[in-house]
């Protein structure tokens, strides 16, 4: 699989969700559905996507014990979705229990990404709140190593980690990274952040962009922007 751009789908309803995508005829980009859709929704919005066309991540950042991430990853295998999510910091036995739920029985499965420390987290908060004192780039590529080690695929992580986790887990370890702006875009709420060229530069597989190209006067524009910057630079 080569690079790619996904667009979250932080919407409150299908109705905006849908009313979006219709901007983009003839396309059939990635597409991320995240809690608000999903909780809203349900599992039926998932299902409607994949119908229509569009590669889906189903990003729900699953934790808990093992066996009960075990048993939502085996009703998530069920949708279709091609790549779904948890929370490294849920250890390894968890991480191998969700793989054990999610492959089907056939032996396919969606990708299966761990979650290493959210794009608004600084480091400064992580040692607050958390009480994390390792530099927060060695904390995400522990976690990534982990996760290598329970079989997953790869991880969710800030562009600037990209370069640290391919090195520890090598260059076929999926980095996706949530956290891009354009040079010329504001930064919100993300604290790890950058533009969908350095992205690149760092070597990430995917970039998820939301409201970059969502809020955008002309979405699709803001979207050819992103894989131009990011593909195909």
């Amino acid at each position: 699989m080569g690079k790619d751009v996904i667009i979250a789908l932080d919407f409150p309803n299908k109705a905006e969700t849908m009313a979006f995508l219709s901007k983009f005829e003839g396309k059939k980009p990635w597409v991320k559905v995240g809690m608000e859709l999903f909780y809203a929704e349900g599992p039926d919005i998932v299902r409607e996507l994949k119908e229509k066309g569009f590669s889906v991540f189903l990003d729900l950042k699953l934790h808990d014990i093992p066996n009960t991430v075990k048993s939502a990853m085996r009703s998530l295998a069920n949708l279709g979705a091609d790549m779904v999510n948890l929370h490294a910091s849920g250890t390894k036995p968890m991480m191998e229990a969700a793989i054990e739920g999610l492959t089907r029985p056939d032996g396919t499965r969606p990708i299966l990404l761990a979650v290493t420390q959210l794009t608004s987290t600084s480091e400064e908060v992580m040692k607050r709140d958390l009480l994390i004192d390792h530099p927060i780039a060695e904390v995400v590529t522990s976690y990534a190593k982990t996760a290598q080690e329970a079989g997953l695929d790869g991880v969710v992580c800030s562009p600037l980690e990209v370069t640290q986790v391919k090195e520890a887990c090598g260059k076929s370890f999926f980095t996706v990274t949530p956290g891009i702006r354009f040079a010329d875009g504001d930064v919100g709420d993300q604290k790890r952040v950058t533009t969908p060229a350095d992205a690149n530069k760092n070597g990430s597989d995917y970039i998820v962009v939301g409201r970059p190209i969502t809020r955008a006067e002309d979405p699709v524009a803001a979207y050819n922007r992103c894989v131009a910057e990011f593909v195909t630079e």
